[in-house]
């Protein structure tokens, strides 16, 4: 047997290309297993096994481990050190994650090369038949706007469009020492739980509706709806959504309705960081009971998709990164 297969050592050197950085620290990978609650009946799926010090702890719990290892000098290592330790139950398939198509699988574990976390995570949210929980370590900055909370600084529409689908919690912090080579940022790992029942919304409304109150989102909610762009949207959709429902325009200008929904909830002053799921559910009710919508609705876009069908349009629905948060307006006083 190979010794360095077996203690997962390896002298392969790691490739940049691929975003190759080997989890070492056997602490870690403990926690990312024990988060993983796997049960002997399942499917684990992992993605960049590298040598495979993850893997091996897999392979001792699920019935079958489905690895994607795009790097064949990788898959040929993991695929020996299982051989060597007699392990029967791994499949691995040298593929692109984002292109490839996805395995049925009960839980989801990942060392993921960071330049991908966004695409996957849009891919993971979208997956069907529903998993029980994916177990994901990803650049503490990305994982903290991931799991942001109302009122939290990273709080924006990475996190509040996540939610939708999944349950996120942090599992722990890893340092840059815990990989071989060591990145040049902290990590953390993360566990995703989908929703069950998934929330049944309009996403395209509901994604509208996000990218007003998140343009700035340090503002109030009445200074983010009251641009001459977001005003002028919502007037059109209103004028076509009042001719294909043949109801009568209000006379007063559209201003006027935006602040008698934000008025009715109380939210005019509020500063979309401060709100949370349930008060958004009820502000796009508000707006699309008195007729305004944020979907483009010559396009024809169906009323009443589902989170269940995003598939389509997960990248734009969660193309999300700190700029178009509104990261960086001042805080307004």
């Amino acid at each position: 047997s190979n010794p360095m297969a077996a203690s997962g050592k390896s002298n392969l050197p790691t490739e940049k290309k691929h975003g190759q950085h080997m989890l070492k620290n056997p602490g870690i990978v403990d926690k990312i297993v024990e988060a993983a609650n796997i049960h002997p009946s399942d499917t684990a799926f992992e993605i960049g096994p590298g040598t495979g010090n993850l893997t091996m702890q897999l392979l001792e719990r699920a019935k079958k481990v489905v690895a994607f290892e795009i790097d064949p000098r990788m898959a040929a290592e993991v695929r020996k050190r299982a051989n060597n330790a007699g392990r029967t139950n791994l499949h691995v398939e040298e593929t692109d994650v984002l292109r490839a198509q996805w395995p049925a699988f009960n839980v989801c574990a990942a060392n993921l090369p960071y330049q991908i976390s966004s695409p996957f995570v849009f891919k993971l949210l979208a997956h069907r038949p529903a998993y029980r929980c994916a177990v994901l370590m990803f650049q503490k900055e990305f994982a903290e706007r991931l799991i942001a909370q109302v009122g939290d600084k990273q709080y924006g529409r990475l996190a509040v469009n996540t939610s939708l689908f999944v349950k996120v919690n942090c599992v722990c912090k890893v340092s840059r020492g815990s990989f071989n080579p060591p990145p040049e940022v902290d990590s953390m790992v993360v566990r995703m739980v989908p929703r069950d029942p998934p929330i049944q919304i309009d996403f395209r409304e509901w994604d509208g509706l996000m990218r007003i109150v998140f343009s700035r989102k340090r503002k109030t909610l009445m200074a983010s709806f009251f641009t001459k762009h977001v005003l002028k949207t919502i007037e059109d959709n209103y004028r076509t959504w009042c001719v294909l429902t043949g109801t009568e325009p209000v006379k007063q200008p559209i201003k006027q309705l935006v602040t008698n929904v934000l008025d009715a909830l109380g939210l005019s002053e509020r500063r979309a960081v401060s709100i949370d799921l349930d008060t958004y559910f009820q502000l796009l009710r508000e707006f699309n009971r008195r007729g305004i919508h944020f979907t483009n609705l010559q396009v024809g876009a169906k009323i009443g998709d589902s989170a269940e069908n995003a598939e389509p349009d997960l990248g734009m629905f969660l193309d999300v990164d700190g700029a178009s948060d509104g990261e960086d307006a001042p805080m307004e006083t």
